[in-house]
């Protein structure tokens, strides 16, 4: 098993945990806040470090759900909260991402505004907002917000759940 790791951020980190705590290969998801060394990822947005088995799930795979699963075409006011991007743990990895980046786009009509961004620094959410989905799945937020996004996986990633 080769264990991999990376980050993502686009929109609020509850749906961006169970997203991504519905894939097969996924060995664990931290949610809360990271940063980038870049000074334009310098302030910490919501989102995730996803630890994955390379030999079960790859990056591309991974990086297109993400696209798929929030707003990666759509600048808004929140997107300092929300900064849609992936947070990279090497060079090599960044190289991956950005080509993963320009592939996908074919698939958009409009441009992704995600970025790849060096991972700088991460803040793991309090205890009781860990596994939301999880152990909320009744709550409206979980009702209205995240249940969209796991039908969207359905719909499109099936193989991968």
């Amino acid at each position: 098993m080769i264990v991999g790791k990376i980050g993502f951020g686009g929109g609020c980190h509850w749906c961006t945990e169970a997203v991504f705590q519905s894939l097969r290969g996924v060995k664990k998801v931290e949610q809360g806040w990271i940063s980038s060394t870049l000074p334009k990822g310098t302030a910490f947005s919501e989102a995730v470090i996803v630890y994955f088995d390379a030999s079960q799930i790859s990056l591309d795979s991974l990086t297109g759900v993400h696209l798929y699963t929030h707003n990666a075409t759509s600048s808004h006011t929140l997107r300092d909260k929300y900064r849609s991007a992936v947070y990279t743990f090497s060079k090599e990895q960044q190289k991956e991402v950005q080509t993963i980046l320009e592939k996908k786009q074919k698939i958009f009509t409009k441009p992704l505004i995600t970025k790849a961004y060096p991972f700088g620094h991460f803040k793991l959410n309090v205890e009781q907002y860990l596994n939301y989905y999880k152990n909320n799945p009744d709550k409206p937020f979980c009702q209205i917000r995240i249940e969209p996004k796991l039908k969207i996986l359905l719909k499109h990633f099936k193989e991968l759940m």
